[in-house]
């Protein structure tokens, strides 16, 4: 391609942090629940590219084919891949996207069609740069070419902003199935490629009380690596719902003899632990049933499709708690739809 900003080039990234910031002029955006994408258009070339740089073109065919119909011929676009399913996002969807068989690609972009929500331009349509320029005129840039190409696309679509703190807010207290959380940024500085200066992220961590029902090893040691969690539902049944490995190497040799005196099967009644799968970052599917006495308290940012979206964070343990009172219901709010509005 013969634009300005290679496939290569990394996005700007965002800091954790634990509060809306305020004191300085900034930019504030819903986080959408999906796969964040570079989008290249030089020509009839299209090129998606995911933030590990990665292509993801063909994962969303009808995404590429809706990028290479627009009037405009060049740009570079940060946008947000998502999965719309009723009146909110899926992510379990989107992840079913990244499939090796073209055929499956093509049948579930043709069920659940994807959407790009465009938030920054990296390059207008004349192939000029704005990476150099502040994100007040880039955001200009971007809603001017909005309101010329994009306007009633059904799969491109600018996402909203704001200045005013309030509607940010407001926008936080509806983080769920559409909204991951809130991102700011700095409106007064240049893109921020491969960094975290000048651009930050706000989600909403919850917490849940969760029966452990199980255990693996940690990798080549036979010194727990991690917990895994469970939730009952109305009919009594344990179903697994996460794991938690955030705690030190003497914590876990601490607690070794103490889970091997509880193993006994089954752990979950209902929905069990498996092997390796997109949810998990564990090395093996061999895990370690517990008698269900154990209860801890986790700190989470995401429940949907019925699991914990990343690991928890252990905050502690909670003997005075019944296994019986760890109702699924607890996180059933969470993982409810929330509205998904975008601009155009």
């Amino acid at each position: 391609m013969a634009l300005p900003i290679s496939t290569s080039y990394r996005p700007m990234d965002a800091l954790l942090v634990p509060e809306i910031p305020e004191e300085r002029a900034w930019q504030y955006e819903p986080k959408w629940d999906g796969f964040r994408c570079l989008v290249f258009r030089d020509g009839r070339n299209v090129d998606l590219r995911a933030k590990s740089g990665q292509p993801l073109g063909r994962y969303f065919p009808e995404l590429v084919t809706a990028v290479a119909a627009l009037e405009a011929d060049k740009f570079v676009l940060d946008a947000e891949i998502v999965i719309p399913v009723g009146e909110g996002l899926s992510f379990d969807d989107l992840l079913q996207r990244i499939h090796p068989a073209e055929s499956r690609v093509r049948k579930l972009s043709m069920e659940f069609p994807a959407v790009l929500i465009a938030f920054d331009m990296l390059v207008d349509s004349n192939g000029n740069s704005l990476a150099a320029e502040p994100l007040e005129r880039r955001r200009k840039r971007l809603e001017a070419f909005s309101h010329r190409y994009l306007k009633d696309n059904p799969r491109i679509r600018l996402s909203p902003a704001t200045k005013d703190a309030r509607v940010a807010r407001k926008w936080f207290g509806t983080v769920g199935g559409a909204l991951d959380g809130i991102i700011a940024k700095r409106t007064d500085i240049p893109y921020q490629s491969g960094n975290r200066e000048g651009m930050v992220k706000v989600k909403r961590l919850r917490t849940a009380d969760c029966v452990v029902g199980g255990f693996r090893y940690a990798a080549k040691s036979k010194v727990v690596g991690s917990l895994l969690l469970g939730l009952y539902d109305e009919e009594g049944l344990l179903h697994h719902v996460g794991f938690c490995s955030s705690f030190k190497l003497e914590e876990r040799r601490a607690l070794t003899p103490k889970l091997k005196k509880l193993i006994r099967p089954p752990g979950f009644s209902g929905r069990a632990p498996g092997g390796p799968s997109r949810w998990s970052t564990e090395r093996t599917g061999e895990w370690e049933p517990l008698a269900t006495q154990l209860v801890v308290e986790v700190r989470y940012d995401h429940f949907t499709a019925g699991r914990f979206r990343h690991g928890t964070k252990l905050l502690r343990w909670r003997p005075d708690k019944s296994p019986k009172q760890c109702r699924m219901r607890q996180v059933e709010q969470e993982s409810q739809p929330m509205p998904l509005r975008l601009a155009n």
